[in-house]
């Protein structure tokens, strides 16, 4: 059974141990006031700042060491971080948080005076004819193995789907001795119109990052094929060909042993959801992202938000997000100790939204409605885009109707993986986005959590 329930108080609890969460926790504890810092990882640095293991760090390096730089400032700064917690749970604003200890189930429970989440996000799947099949997976699994393991994802491998993401993740499985097939880009965002070469010259640095990237492609013989995408995965007990279709409208096979698809991210908005503040649909029209001030300030007194949960703008703009807000909650708590003027700040953050605004226009999003029917949209309960668009087609399903006819959604990862198809094949509320409602607890617990946890509801 899991522990009795330990209760703990601070002044800000920050939920979230990426790049904007620690950047936040710093200002945070630097300005004098008690920070817990919540992540249910092991270890702090979020996607990001992710930690090698210590042979592979001795052998290759330590992996981006201004993570380990930042994680060593917050931990000696006297935050107190505690990895392995997950926050399934809140009420009162935020001001109260319910965790469970990830290894051992014990239950806990967080009072503080204003809380900060910055959990970031997923990575963005469309289903599409064997995507299910063993050696399909997402670019950042593929770059979790290149990097932390110094394995290749497989011998031969076609990257797909949309995003800057891509570019990274090819050439770090370049770097690791693999072959790449294909670089499979939906969009034309390297062939850009006039505007937005003006507006790629106004961040300098990153454009440099993506020219460095497509050289290093260059380098070793990778074409990006603009204008294509995949149709279908093709294999038995794994995936051995993919069929492309090309920017002429025609379709040739490749041979492969791995297939990375990815679509960009989507913010992790379950816990601000769930607590009730004010949010606005996303140009998708099947998310609800929180409504932020430029300080991270939401519409609940004591919640604030920083990083992609916010809204996909990347990891500098989520450093800059969490030091905005963190310094809006030291002027709310303890304004004697916060002189610092933050003007600097959010013109940064403002010309990093500006490139985050480019880069949606560069790459947008294809038409989930489109997913053939035959299609399995809900891997955890086996559900296929034809018997979703059914239960949708009845005229009394909504969203929630719908999941409840079909179980789409109702698995172990509670619809964030499938839930944006859903909504997308269900079709649009009136007036607005429809997502899948926030409720505890948002992770799945152990049993025994469940049972104990019961006084806390």
């Amino acid at each position: 059974m899991a522990d009795v329930m330990a209760e703990s108080e601070a002044d800000v609890a920050v939920v979230g141990g990426g790049p904007a969460g620690l950047h936040a926790a710093l200002v945070l504890a630097r300005g004098g006031l008690r920070v817990v810092l919540l992540d249910e990882s092991d270890t702090l640095g979020g996607q990001y700042y992710k930690r090698r293991a210590e042979q592979l760090t001795a052998a290759f390096g330590d992996f981006r060491p201004q993570g380990t730089e930042l994680i060593r400032q917050v931990r000696e700064s006297g935050v107190d971080c505690r990895t392995g917690t997950l926050v399934w749970g809140a009420e009162d604003a935020g001001r109260t948080l319910f965790t469970s200890d990830v290894r051992t189930g014990a239950l806990g429970r967080v009072s503080t005076r204003a809380t900060l989440v910055a959990t970031g996000a997923y990575e963005r799947s469309l289903p599409f004819p064997g995507w299910t099949l063993p050696g399909v997976v997402t670019p950042g699994f593929a770059l979790h193995l290149a990097t932390m393991d110094r394995v290749p994802v497989g011998q031969r491998v076609v990257l797909a789907g949309t995003g800057p993401f891509l570019l990274p993740v090819a050439c770090a499985l370049l770097e690791v001795g693999a072959r790449i097939e294909a670089l499979v880009e939906l969009n034309h965002p390297y062939r850009p119109g006039i505007s937005s070469i003006a507006g790629a010259l106004r961040q300098p640095a990153r454009l440099a990052e993506a020219a460095r990237y497509l050289l290093t492609l260059a380098r070793h013989g990778v074409r990006v094929e603009q204008g294509s995408r995949v149709l279908a995965a093709h294999g038995d007990t794994q995936v051995t060909a993919v069929d492309v279709a090309q920017e002429d409208g025609s379709v040739r096979q490749l041979e492969t042993d791995a297939l990375c698809v990815g679509f960009g991210f989507r913010p992790s908005t379950e816990l601000p959801r769930l607590l009730g503040c004010d949010t606005r649909p996303d140009p998708t029209g099947t998310e609800q992202l929180p409504v932020v001030d430029t300080d991270g300030s939401t519409s609940l007194d004591g919640l604030y938000i920083a990083g992609d949960c916010a809204g996909i703008a990347g990891v500098h703009a989520a450093g800059v997000r969490g030091q905005l807000a963190a310094h809006a909650i030291l002027r709310r708590l303890a304004p004697e100790r916060a002189p610092v003027r933050v003007a600097g700040l959010r013109r940064r953050a403002r010309a990093l939204d500006r490139f985050a605004e480019l880069a949606d226009r560069l790459y947008p999003l294809p038409n989930a409605a489109d997913i053939p029917d035959a299609t399995q949209v809900c891997r955890c309960e086996g559900v296929t885009a034809g018997e979703i668009r059914e239960a949708a087609a009845t005229g009394w399903n909504d969203l929630h109707g719908t999941k409840a006819a079909t179980r789409a959604g109702m698995g172990p990862c509670q619809g964030r993986e499938c839930g944006h198809i859903v909504a997308a094949l269900a079709g649009r509320r009136e007036g607005g986005a429809e997502c899948f409602a926030a409720r505890m607890p948002i992770r799945p617990l152990p049993m025994a959590a469940t049972v104990e946890g019961q006084e806390v509801q």
